[in-house]
């Protein structure tokens, strides 16, 4: 399978009178044809800026992506004028957001924001594109369709609205999804539900995946490769059943540690010591190495590189020296 997407050396930074905030620091990763890649961490690790360097929806000049290479289907997107990104944002590449009903306009009918898309790329009439609204309505599993598309969002159920950010997203056929925590704040069911949805779409239409988490169980499901961020940087990557079964980086394995086993009774979760740093206070150390049960003096005041550390599995970290070189 070739590349899809082709990130290098990404920086996004956000800027203030006097401070710059790094929240994606030097940031490479792949996504594959028919992919399902993870990319997981705490919060403020860079995840959903990531995501938004990629849609082109970082605003100057209060952030910027200032280095880096984001390549499409063979165009570097961070090359693109304005109007050759649109034709490509929410076409060629969608995004689920995180907050159905932050993301979605409060004054405009449920239609008519899943036929936007389709009247612009799909060059559809309105009237078609009512009719294929009704459609994608029915294709997420809800019902009276018909009602919905005249519904407002604050008339919908977060699970619901969540499956009209869903067929929004689908609606064009995109080659690849990004999903930004879409089951934060639904019920286990309802995330069942819509982690099956998201597979079965995937399935159906050979789409490559990048879904964003920190839920290691929605990783477990639908991954087909991981990627772990710390502080705005990748500290490993990997197969996931390779980085399930045998974790490298100390952060990897704290997330691990961290989650309940069915069955096995804890009388206290374990959590990682210490608090991810603050992006205005970074140096040239391990970002981890406060945390870290294994640190060393280098760890302290040299920043390790991302190296292959076993097979399909890379770790930024100091306690493999001797790998081979991440290029």
């Amino acid at each position: 399978m070739k590349d899809l997407i082709k990130i290098d050396h990404l920086r996004t930074h956000f800027f203030s009178d006097k401070n710059v905030v790094k929240a994606v620091n030097d940031v490479s990763l792949r996504v594959r044809e028919g992919e399902t890649v993870c990319i997981v961490g705490e919060s403020g690790c860079g995840k959903s800026v990531t995501a938004m360097s990629i849609m082109g929806l970082i605003e100057e000049p209060g952030g910027k992506v200032v280095d880096g290479s984001i390549e499409f289907d063979g165009k570097d997107l961070l090359k693109l004028s304005k109007s050759e990104l649109r034709t490509i944002r929410g076409n060629d590449i969608s995004m689920i957001f995180q907050e159905p009903m932050s993301s979605l306009n409060p004054v405009l009918k449920i239609g008519q924001q899943i036929m936007e898309p389709l009247i612009v790329h799909q060059k559809l009439s309105k009237k078609e594109a009512r009719v294929r609204a009704i459609e994608l309505i029915e294709q997420v599993g809800i019902s009276r369709a018909e009602q919905i598309a005249d519904s407002y969002p604050h008339e919908l159920s977060g699970g619901m609205l969540q499956r009209i950010m869903i067929a929004i997203a689908i609606s064009c056929g995109p080659k690849l999804l990004i999903a930004d925590e879409p089951t934060t704040a639904l019920d286990v069911t309802i995330q069942a539900q819509i982690l099956d949805m998201l597979r079965e779409f995937k399935k159906k239409s050979n789409m490559s995946m990048m879904l964003i988490t920190h839920d290691l169980g929605v990783v477990a499901e639908m991954a087909d490769y991981v990627v772990v961020m710390y502080a705005g940087k990748v500290v490993e990557e990997g197969e996931v059943v390779k980085l399930f079964e045998s974790p490298k980086h100390p952060y990897t394995q704290g997330l691990l540690k961290s989650k309940p086993v069915i069955n096995q009774r804890q009388d206290e979760l374990y959590s990682i010591p210490g608090q991810v740093p603050n992006p205005l206070d970074l140096t040239d150390s391990c970002y981890f190495h406060d945390r870290c049960a294994h640190c060393m003096d280098i760890c302290r005041t040299k920043q390790p590189a991302l190296k292959g550390v076993a097979d399909q599995q890379k770790a930024a970290c100091w306690l493999y020296e001797e790998a081979v070189a991440h290029v």
